[in-house]
């Protein structure tokens, strides 16, 4: 089993609440099932499929409900440091083996009893062996945080951004300098935000907070021709998002879309909670017959891809959808909080 802080890198349990581990833990554990199978055959032609047949019919049952188990105390292991809880992991692993077996036996007289030394060598071996591939997939992942920051960094606020907020900022000094004052202080609230920690989540409420700072920027130098439609009422006050996650795709909503429409448009920005999950949805106006600027767009959305794949594994998702006369992002991840 890895040590905690090897190498440098602080090992962490599972999350058994994720439906990503669950599904590797099943696939794992049916792969190891496959090669004992294997292994154990005489004929593999004939013998290989009895084997895996019986396996199974012992290990299944006992893999749900130890996944079950794990689930409903995912919250106490979470607290627990690596090597407790990975030992409280395999007690509660041998309890449901063990009981599940027992059930079996009692059940299928022509099962017979497995050996309690037998058990308790496989399922401790097999949940190291779980354990240790999910603690070295963790820790493939983690450069790919530092590296997603950084892409985020240099995709997230291109300088023509820049550039053409301290132009209008300039117009409005002499004409309007509270306005301009304000311009410059979201601004600065923008780029400390992207200099900070991406790893975390953050507050939703915080992000819409951050996404209007950037869309009133934009209303400086666009005017009228930037709309913007706000349904913000049924977002929960608690839960958790990555950062920068809805800037990002504002301003590919104002670059690719609005931008480039003689009469500009509208952006419509809907955030709410359904059945345990939020959903953010950006829809802007957009002609397809326009020639497409280069990059940006898909390079924004394969980062939020991969952040929202780093925190959230398979629970989130981005859809996208095209007409004639509108883009459509909608992101939908897991509804969390500092609780869960």
């Amino acid at each position: 089993m890895p040590k905690p802080g090897h190498s440098g890198y602080p090992a962490h349990l599972p999350d058994f609440s994720n439906l990503g581990v669950m599904l590797r833990i099943v696939l794992g554990t049916e792969w190891l099932t496959c090669m004992a199978a294997w292994l154990q055959a005489s004929s593999p032609a004939s013998n290989f499929w009895t084997n895996f047949l019986n396996d199974s019919l012992l290990i299944q049952p006992s893999l749900l409900l130890t996944l079950l188990s794990l689930h409903l105390a995912n919250r106490a292991l979470t607290r627990l440091p690596f090597l407790v809880g990975a030992i409280a992991i395999a007690s509660i692993t041998l309890f449901t083996v063990e009981l599940v077996l027992t059930e079996i036996a009692h059940l299928f007289v022509h099962v017979a009893p497995q050996k309690s030394l037998h058990i308790v060598v496989n399922t401790i071996g097999v949940t190291t062996i779980l354990l240790a591939w999910l603690w070295l997939l963790q820790r493939a992942l983690s450069p790919a945080l530092t590296e997603a920051r950084l892409q985020a960094l240099q995709a997230r606020i291109r300088p023509h951004f820049l550039f053409n907020t301290l132009n209008a900022v300039l117009s409005l000094i002499r004409t309007n300098p509270q306005a301009a004052e304000q311009a410059l202080e979201n601004l600065a609230e923008l780029y400390r935000a992207m200099l900070s920690d991406t790893r975390q989540l953050v507050p939703l409420a915080l992000e819409v907070e951050r996404c209007r700072q950037y869309l009133s920027l934009e209303t400086l130098r666009l005017g009228n021709r930037l709309r913007l439609v706000w349904h913000t009422d049924k977002i929960p006050a608690d839960a958790l998002v990555p950062p920068l996650l809805l800037q990002p795709l504002a301003e590919n909503a104002v670059y690719h879309g609005i931008e480039p429409l003689p009469d500009g448009g509208e952006i419509c920005i809907n955030l709410y909670s359904h059945q345990a999950q939020i959903h953010l949805v950006i829809d802007n106006h957009y002609d397809e017959k326009l020639p497409h600027r280069s990059g940006g767009h898909n390079l924004a959305l394969e980062n939020i891809r991969q952040r929202l794949m780093l925190h959230f594994d398979m629970e989130a998702s981005v859809h996208k959808r095209i007409s004639h006369n509108s883009y459509q992002i909608h992101i939908i991840l897991p509804y969390r909080t500092r609780s869960r």
